[in-house]
């Protein structure tokens, strides 16, 4: 009789009844995932990574992230997640506290784990629905929040113009009709940012009608 697989084993419970709502999103707190994972597999560990000078984060200069691993059997799956605030915005490094650390080292416990299998369908439509990067992709300073709740992206914004785009090559496959309605749930796409993705897909964008003053 074939023995599941630990990934398949994971993926099979149940979790919805622990699962709480923030937003549209459900979510699983590390402590329950980590409760139904020692439940059935009492060996696990976790290895949260330090740098060379034995802080539990990494840092690029600006702004930092966390490494946490999750061993199970032998087998380590590892996550990386950014320190954000309740804004889901990265915290610049020289303002981010010890419980904000705690709090993004938990969080990647959770989405450690997920990488196992367990409740690993709650983080599907994330990367999707907030369109790059985290299930927390925040407006930056160069980002406008609108009266619906949305936000709009200006060109002018190098760190999140970036993510944009990677996200447009990644998706390229879809088109460009899929990729515009899928941001737009989320931002605001003026007609400027519309042709350059449209660039960005196969170099052809609509030309802005330009006035001239008499």
């Amino acid at each position: 009789m074939k023995q599941n697989t630990i990934f398949e084993t994971l993926g099979k419970l149940k979790v919805s009844d622990k699962t709480q709502k923030k937003g549209r999103f459900s979510y699983l707190s590390w402590a329950w995932a980590w409760h139904i994972l020692k439940q059935n597999y009492p060996e696990a560990q976790r290895k949260v990574y330090e740098n060379p000078d034995g802080v539990p984060y990494f840092t690029d200069g600006k702004f930092a992230n966390v490494k946490v691993g999750i061993i199970i059997n032998g087998l380590e799956h590892i996550d990386y997640l950014p320190i954000t605030d309740n804004s889901n915005r990265s915290i610049p490094l020289v303002k981010i506290t010890s419980f904000q650390v705690n709090t993004a080292i938990q969080r990647s416990t959770a989405k450690a784990i997920a990488l196992h299998g367990l409740a690993l369908s709650l983080w599907i439509d994330e990367d999707t629905t907030k369109c790059w990067g985290t299930p927390d992709a925040p407006p930056s300073a160069n980002v406008k929040k609108t009266k619906d709740n949305r936000y709009t992206i200006l060109i002018n914004d190098p760190d999140k113009w970036d993510d944009m785009m990677n996200y447009v090559i990644k998706w390229k496959a879809k088109g460009l009709t899929w990729i515009i309605n899928n941001i737009s749930k989320e931002y605001i796409i003026t007609e400027e940012v519309e042709n350059e993705i449209k660039i960005k897909l196969n170099g052809k964008a609509k030309r802005t009608k330009k006035t001239t003053k008499r």
